[in-house]
């Protein structure tokens, strides 16, 4: 018997139970297939909005377009909804859709190795257990492994320390002094929470972010019942938002434009009406373009960082004490609980696992000058080895979930080929990789990622290895159709 589509043969390995991975189980129990595996390391679903629970977490994406197309949620409480309730979206669309029956739980895949002969991936978990399968779907994302720097001393530090994305809620902050290091886009949330908690708060900065306002709105019953009794609303509403982002992409290209000057006196405008301090002021006002590193999006962060319980340091830290944290001043300020809101390892894609394609190539070998896949989903010389939220599929606009979207139904029509008699395996063909890296790269060195300040969109070398380059409409129209001439197909033995 081949493994044909009707056949229900064809063996499925998912690997991670966030956003892409609950997606694609559904999809693909949609499309016919019965044998699907779901690995994750946690004890639930959910992935980064399990392990993200920090105080204020939520996104920076308008709810109503940070959901799947095909599972629209007219209950949403905000227009930027916590993460409590993220969760418990994620949770749910588990329940309806069946996946949680395909799900192992606390089971980390470490290794996945291809064979040549079988054509077939043999996945190994961190306790030495086995499974065979013919497809790999990977759903691990981007931002799943928390960084903290190599600070000297910094396991010397005697009171607790933890990472913003594996919160400690043992510790009780409240009339603490805490020292917070880093900016991003945890701290823009965190910090205002804390401080009304802390005795003291610690900030230190190596470079300010640009900030815009969020705007929050809460929804109320009417706003709800219009939703659920008249769900065009919801499509409309949706497409509004996905729309005015997409419009604004301009904003995110070299040289001064329209969209790009309005955004920059935004975030100034923004920093002005909320800092009046006149050196705070000029601690928080960037010395690059908007854009170039993540922005912030908040309406609290700034009258945070202004209340006299907090010291901002527009300075990097040099040690860590047993005490508390020396900065590039040489001054050591004491604290009693040091929060590390430091990022994540956004280049190293499925870091720590490690994957053997053809003839037992590295995976890490293949990106060692920097993570690259084509249209963000395939690498050459990793038959049937898909990647979801892979290199170059990152927003700074718009909503990660589109982009997903259309990557599954992509790798759903390459999966259907699959199935089809006497094809073993598809692998994309490296000078179709190649090509389309080439123009991807060329596209990407006339946006801001590109520019003169260090972000977790690039490597250390300067490739953005994370972003897209355009709009989510052009990806959707490369994503469309199956391209058959730009893979080829290996026969089955």
């Amino acid at each position: 018997m081949d493994k044909a589509h009707d056949g229900k043969a064809l063996r499925i390995a998912v690997l991670g139970a966030g956003m892409s991975g609950l997606a694609t189980v559904a999809k693909l129990k949609q499309a016919g297939y019965t044998k699907i595996d779901l690995f994750e390391k946690s004890e639930g679903v959910g992935g980064t909005w399990r392990d993200n629970s920090y105080p204020g977490c939520g996104c920076d994406v308008p709810s109503h377009l940070y959901s799947y197309s095909f599972d629209l949620n007219p209950d949403w409480d905000y227009k930027w909804s916590l993460q409590p309730q993220i969760l418990r979206y994620f949770e749910d669309f588990a329940d309806k859709f069946g996946v949680r029956q395909h799900c192992h739980f606390h089971s980390e895949i470490t290794d996945c190795r291809y064979d040549d002969k079988t054509h077939t991936w043999t996945l190994t978990q961190k306790d030495g257990s086995t499974h065979t399968a013919d497809v790999v779907v990977s759903g691990l994302g981007q931002l799943n492994i928390p960084s903290i720097p190599e600070f000297r001393g910094r396991d010397r530090f005697e009171g607790p320390s933890f990472h913003s994305a594996r919160w400690d809620h043992s510790v009780d902050l409240t009339g603490k002094t805490v020292c917070v290091i880093g900016n991003g886009p945890s701290a823009v949330q965190f910090v205002p929470e804390i401080q009304k908690r802390v005795a003291k708060l610690i900030n230190f900065q190596r470079s300010p972010a640009w900030c815009r306002p969020r705007g929050q709105r809460r929804y109320n019953d009417a706003d709800k019942q219009a939703f659920a009794k008249q769900p065009w609303r919801m499509n409309w509403y949706r497409w509004r938002i996905r729309a005015f982002a997409d419009f604004g992409f301009t904003a995110f290209l070299q040289g001064e434009n329209g969209m790009s000057k309005s955004l920059k006196d935004m975030c100034l405008k923004h920093l002005e009406a909320q800092v009046k301090d006149p050196d705070l002021r000029a601690k928080l006002t960037p010395d690059f373009e908007p854009g170039c590193k993540r922005i912030l999006i908040s309406d609290d962060y700034y009258p945070a960082l202004a209340k006299p319980n907090v010291e901002l340091l527009r300075q990097g830290v040099k040690e860590i004490t047993p005490t508390g944290v020396i900065g590039e001043d040489g001054i050591e300020r004491h604290c009693d609980v040091i929060i590390y809101a430091t990022g994540f390892q956004s280049t190293e894609f499925l870091t720590p696992m490690h994957v053997y394609g053809r003839a037992g190539v590295s995976l890490n070998e293949v990106w060692k000058d920097g993570a690259e896949a084509y249209k963000g989903i395939a690498v050459s010389g990793f038959p049937n080895f898909f990647l979801l939220y892979g290199p170059n599929t990152n927003l700074g606009h718009n909503s990660i979930i589109l982009m997903v979207e259309h990557q599954l139904g992509y790798v759903l029509q390459a999966i259907d080929r699959i199935t089809a008699k006497d094809v073993a395996a598809l692998d994309v063909k490296p000078e179709a990789m190649k090509a389309y890296n080439e123009r991807l790269q060329a596209d990407l060195g006339k946006t801001v990622w590109a520019g003169d300040c260090a972000s977790w969109y690039k490597t250390e070398s300067g490739k953005v290895t994370n972003n897209w380059s355009g709009r989510t409409t052009e990806y959707a129209v490369i994503m469309r159709e199956f391209d058959p001439a730009d893979w080829q197909s290996i026969p089955a033995a």
